[in-house]
């Protein structure tokens, strides 16, 4: 099986050696490592560029700097750098990886994820349970449905990836991507690794302002064509579960309304359509077993940046 990670950086040089040193030391390396410079003005790409050298398997692709923008993940510039990579690739790969720089890995994360793909022919995606560091340094594991895969650690069969890609560039395509695998007949599923964590170096919602990140999460669910009460229900959530609670619940629901007023980019009006439905079939089923807004906190879709 050959397995391709293209990771993409934009001024990440506080993080870039910490992952570049965790896929050196995997049990298992990548028969191809892609880093995609995404237009950095610091010494990431000095970083990368030495990593490479004497390494046949790393390559570096440089794509041009971009203008300063007020948000730089607005626009899904990560989705667009791995696309822009994976068309650059020339290796025939199995199983590709859309990973973030920001991350320390397990060191048989890879080995992990390969014996998954191999003993499942219906797993089209995966990724890799992850952990945050806390106030004294030590790793806690993030809570996640285990089918979720998050934006950190997507691994696409590649099979599964001729059918839902290329994705639609927009915020909210890595909530798109699972639930149009999973609409295709596939398997989504999350791995933990035996004998390590995974850690995401950068917290949920570590870039720029949190009330931002929260307005962010918000222009996702619309993105990706969250029903209306969806959106109700989770800011409410968020205002009882998720700091900073009641305004950062108000600013999840201001982000969705505001992506509405504006038109912004959504997903295919099907694809919205069945996604609309499978979210009202699952509220309905946890309206049943006990009331949704007393339910433990649940990652949201597109927030894994």
């Amino acid at each position: 099986m050959k397995i391709v990670i293209v990771a993409s950086f934009l001024n990440e040089e506080w993080c870039l050696p910490t992952f570049l040193g965790s896929v050196a030391r995997q049990s298992r390396l990548p028969d191809l490592l892609v880093l995609v410079d995404d237009g950095s003005t610091d010494s990431s790409g000095k970083l990368a560029e030495d990593f490479a050298r004497g390494r046949p398997k790393v390559i570096v692709l440089q794509r041009p700097s971009r203008p300063p923008a007020h948000d730089r993940l607005a626009e899904a510039g990560e989705l667009k750098a791995f696309q822009w990579a994976l068309s650059h690739v020339d290796l025939d790969w199995d199983v590709v990886a859309k990973m973030d720089a920001d991350l320390d890995l397990a060191p048989n994360s890879l080995e992990t994820l390969e014996q998954a793909f191999a003993s499942d022919a219906a797993l089209g995606m995966a990724g890799l349970s992850l952990s945050e560091r806390d106030a004294k340094g030590e790793p806690v594991v993030v809570a996640s449905p285990l089918r979720h895969v998050r934006g950190a650690t997507k691994f696409y069969r590649r099979a599964c990836w001729e059918q839902i890609g290329p994705l639609p560039e927009i915020l909210g395509w890595d909530t798109l991507d699972e639930f149009v695998a999973r609409r295709s007949g596939w398997r989504t599923q999350s791995f933990s690794v035996p004998g390590g964590e995974t850690v995401h170096l950068r917290r949920v919602g570590g870039h720029g302002p949190i009330l931002r990140s929260f307005r962010r999460w918000g222009i996702c669910s619309w993105g990706y064509g969250a029903h209306p009460l969806y959106v109700l229900l989770y800011g409410f959530i968020l205002m009882r579960q998720r700091r900073p609670y009641v305004i950062g619940g108000v600013n999840f629901m201001i982000g969705w309304a505001a992506a509405a007023v504006r038109r912004a980019p959504r997903a295919d009006a099907s694809i919205r359509e069945a996604l609309r439905r499978d979210q009202l079939a699952r509220i309905r089923g946890r309206l049943v077993r006990r009331p949704l807004v007393d339910s433990p906190p649940q990652p949201i879709p597109g927030v894994d940046e």
